[in-house]
């Protein structure tokens, strides 16, 4: 099973997510790097855990698109800032790293642009994710090895600007993105990040039993390598760990 760092940028600077609350996201503060300066943190992920491939959340650029806001409304103003591009760049480039970069991207345009950064793959998550014809229109354009579904949850519901997929319930939601050509798929609820709570097993489980085919990845709020351990037993294809690794 992949273990996969995550790294919430904001206003250059890796922050510590909390129940998916941004406004009050604060710098990490981390055994591992003496700062959080991105690049620290990257290599010490790198360097100290032998870790390659790093999920990147861009929260600027997410936070352009309106989340929760604007339900099903396009969004003119997406951008990432030229920083945030650059540090892409870097790590994808310089340092070697695998990235999964999750921009806000929520078409074809801006996923291909995202690729176009330096990331491996991009992450088009359901909070983004303004109309259903996106949906099915991304995997019948790019390349589905370079995409991950990200099915953005909160407390066990589904969170998007579209409404038909808000609408759904998770395994639903699951069932239309696997129909639409997916094969990679991100299971996070954003009440449960930084948490340590754990994430929701039962439905992962279930995902996993419906859906065979699909790679899962697991994230929110994973509280120890026990659970690690449960999770590789469910056959998830990876974890997307953050707070557990800051606190050693």
């Amino acid at each position: 099973m992949r273990l996969i760092p995550v790294m919430d940028l904001r206003g250059g600077l890796v922050v510590h997510a909390v129940k998916g609350e941004r406004e009050r996201y604060q710098p990490v503060k981390s055994v591992l790097a003496d700062s959080a300066e991105p690049l620290a943190v990257a290599r010490a992920f790198r360097d100290r855990l032998g870790l390659r491939e790093l999920y990147i959340a861009d929260l600027d650029a997410i936070g352009t698109v309106g989340g929760e806001e604007g339900h099903g409304m396009p969004c003119p103003h997406w951008e990432v800032s030229s920083e945030h591009r650059a540090l892409i760049s870097a790590l994808a480039h310089q340092e070697g790293m695998k990235l999964l970069v999750d921009a806000g991207a929520s078409d074809v345009e801006s996923a291909l642009e995202v690729l176009g950064m330096g990331a491996g793959q991009v992450i088009i998550g359901a909070e983004t994710l303004a109309t259903w014809e996106a949906l099915l229109a991304i995997p019948a354009t790019i390349p589905t090895g370079r995409l991950i579904f990200s099915l953005d949850m909160r407390t066990g519901r589904v969170l998007s600007r579209s409404p038909q997929l808000a609408a759904l319930s998770p395994l639903e939601a699951l069932s239309e993105v696997y129909r639409a050509g997916w094969q990679e798929v991100i299971l996070l609820d954003l009440a449960r990040v930084g948490t340590g709570a754990g994430v929701d097993r039962a439905l992962i489980a279930e995902a996993r039993r419906r859906f065979p085919e699909l790679s899962l990845l697991a994230g929110g709020g994973i509280r120890n390598v026990n659970e690690l351990g449960d999770l590789k037993a469910i056959g998830v294809t990876g974890a997307l760990v953050s707070t557990v690794l800051h606190q050693g």
